[in-house]
């Protein structure tokens, strides 16, 4: 973590967050700050590399889900609108109206929900490693398997087993690399929490609403991702209206593996000029969420 990086745990409503904000260093008129939804099971240190390599001039949010790393389990079992609600309101609690998302793997279904349900609150949409849910092209029921238990956040000589086969990408060449890359700081959750993250996004599938997106969208996807393989990203890629679609040479966790790589090609997505975009306030017509 950048000493430069504001941690803390925010209650929002009855729920505590744990929460880190990397402010800008100069700030842009007009770009709101950049909100990190991670992947299933992973605590908000896993992403520091990309942090790192990010644009220094925008502000990140990162968060633990309910449940995983510092933030405690939910009270109840949720599903993504109440996620995206809770997001909502921490935002609205760091002083922000919205923000510029993005998602990696379960995070970028919830990015997708809420770029949906909280559109005004969601400027731009990055969506990385990540697919459709229920409707998408599956891996191979091997590398599903590996992703039932978060055993692999637990067990580093685990994870150096499996890593080449679940992650692809540079985790073939150096499994043991990519081992210490994701546990170095990270924190464990609860299985319990695991067992709720896989749960929320049971059945949920993004086909039916991704035409009618309206964010400026980045679609980011590694040319050798076991879990998500490429098709997907070519096929919210068709789906969305105004998407873009960035291939590059690698695996399920680009982001940390490749974020030197990567970071530039997301910083210029989020600074460039934009065609068109509802200022804050300035509702239109297509505004409304698309589904509850």
């Amino acid at each position: 973590m950048s000493t430069t990086d504001r941690l803390a745990t925010v209650a929002v409503g009855g729920q505590l967050v744990r929460t880190s904000v990397r402010p800008a260093r100069r700030a842009r008129p007009g770009q709101p700050p950049l909100l990190l939804i991670n992947g299933i099971g992973a605590s908000l240190e896993l992403l520091q590399p990309f942090v790192t390599a990010l644009d220094p001039d925008i502000e990140v949010i990162r968060f633990d889900v309910p449940g995983v790393g510092g933030s405690p389990l939910p009270a109840r079992p949720y599903r993504f609108t109440g996620l995206c609600g809770l997001i909502a309101r921490l935002l609205a609690q760091l002083g922000h109206r919205r923000a510029d998302v993005l998602g990696i793997s379960w995070g970028g279904g919830v990015a997708q929900h809420f770029a949906a349900v909280q559109r005004m609150r969601c400027r731009r949409l990055v969506l990385v490693s990540t697919a459709t849910g229920a409707l998408m092209v599956p891996p191979r029921p091997a590398v599903l398997a590996r992703m039932i238990t978060p055993r692999r956040y637990a067990d580093r000589s685990y994870l150096a087993q499996i890593a080449a086969e679940l992650y692809g990408g540079s985790a073939r060449a150096d499994p043991a690399g990519v081992a210490r890359a994701m546990h170095a700081g990270s924190r464990v959750g609860s299985g319990r929490g695991y067992l709720l993250q896989l749960a929320a996004g049971a059945g949920w599938t993004s086909l039916p609403f991704l035409p009618l997106l309206r964010q400026q969208t980045l679609i980011v996807a590694g040319d050798d991702d076991p879990i998500i393989p490429l098709a997907n990203a070519r096929l919210m890629h068709r789906l969305i209206p105004d998407a873009s679609l960035h291939v590059f040479r690698g695996g399920h966790l680009g982001l940390v593996t490749e974020a030197a790589e990567l970071a530039p090609v997301i910083s210029r997505f989020l600074a460039a000029p934009a065609a068109r975009e509802a200022r804050p306030g300035q509702a239109r017509a297509h505004d409304a969420p698309i589904c509850g």
